[in-house]
């Protein structure tokens, strides 16, 4: 909790404009005139949005992990990501949308009706982690091809799309907080609720019977609440890769296996990787800054690749 409270602080603190500590106390604490503006109106707003939407990524990746029993899932297994972001593409070349506001619910409802059809696909009631894991696969390719179509066809839409795939805080605002916050809320309480439940169906089909476990109610409420999560995510930032791969297995190391504890290091250890990744791209990039998705992206990758290895020697 230190950690997080610390890279808060950097986050308001810290930016592409440089301002004394002086400044930033200023207009954080005097929210009128041109501090005022930089530190509270996008600074604040940011860092919020970054602690929620991390919090949101990490949480939807350990659930995804347990319920796919999968250790490299994370929430674009599912097509969640792809769903959200072929919602935008449409809404912006079909429907005229060109406001965030407008970007957040056409992103939510992509996301929401992805997450929905792969629970179908998969099985509904007799959904196993495989089908899961194909389903989202066949779905994800299908939508990143119409939105790779789409884009090449308009102009308008590659241009406005260009900047929300990559995934971004930078937009952050009152209202898209205020927006996808009760979705995040529920989604949060929801997985926490979960942890028990899920700790029998990492276990396998026949060992969670055996504990008592409801393994149809469970997968649909962990699908749920993944699709939640991480669909307000992306709907507010745009799609954020790694963090809900990455942060998972550092809790993992040291919490053991048992998502009562996963999930609550998770939920508060994923704001400080992409608070962190987002300092980090404003300052090597100033004046101008580099997106958190490429950050999370350049560090995520060779991880990925560390933890493919590791899995494989393990195996041999």
């Amino acid at each position: 909790m230190t950690v997080l409270v610390l890279v808060a602080l950097a986050s308001i603190a810290i930016g592409a404009k440089e301002l004394s500590l002086e400044q930033v106390w200023h207009g954080l604490f005097h929210a009128s005139g041109t501090y005022g503006d930089v530190v509270v109106d996008e600074r604040l707003s940011r860092t919020l949005l970054g602690l929620l939407a991390g919090a949101a990524l990490g949480l939807s990746g350990a659930v995804l992990q347990a319920l796919t029993r999968n250790p490299l899932a994370d929430p674009g297994l599912l097509g969640i990501n792809a769903g959200a972001s072929a919602a935008v593409v449409t809404a912006i070349t079909y429907f005229g949308v060109t406001s965030l506001s407008g970007y957040v619910w056409f992103a939510f409802a992509g996301a929401a009706a992805v997450g929905a059809l792969v629970w179908f696909l998969g099985g509904s009631r007799g959904a196993t982690p495989v089908r899961l894991a194909l389903a989202g696969t066949a779905i994800s390719a299908a939508l990143y091809g119409y939105l790779q179509a789409v884009m090449i066809m308009d102009d308008a839409a590659l241009s406005r799309m260009r900047f929300w795939t990559v995934g971004s805080l930078s937009s952050a605002t009152g209202s898209t907080i205020d927006q996808v916050l009760p979705f995040l809320a529920v989604g949060t309480v929801l997985a926490l609720l979960l942890a028990r439940p899920l700790n029998a169906v990492a276990m396998g089909d026949d060992t969670a019977r055996a504990l008592g476990a409801h393994l149809g109610r469970t997968r649909a409420l962990a699908m749920l609440a993944a699709t939640v999560l991480c669909g307000a995510a992306t709907a507010a930032c745009g799609p954020i890769v790694f963090v809900g791969l990455m942060v998972p297995h550092a809790v993992r190391s040291f919490t053991g296996p048992d998502l009562r504890w996963i999930l609550p290091y998770a939920t508060v250890l994923s704001p400080v990787l992409l608070l962190g990744a987002d300092v980090v791209g404003r300052i090597v990039a100033r004046p101008a800054e580099l997106q958190v998705g490429i950050v999370t992206a350049i560090i995520g990758g060779p991880v990925f690749i560390f933890l493919v290895r590791r899995r494989r020697t393990a195996q041999l």
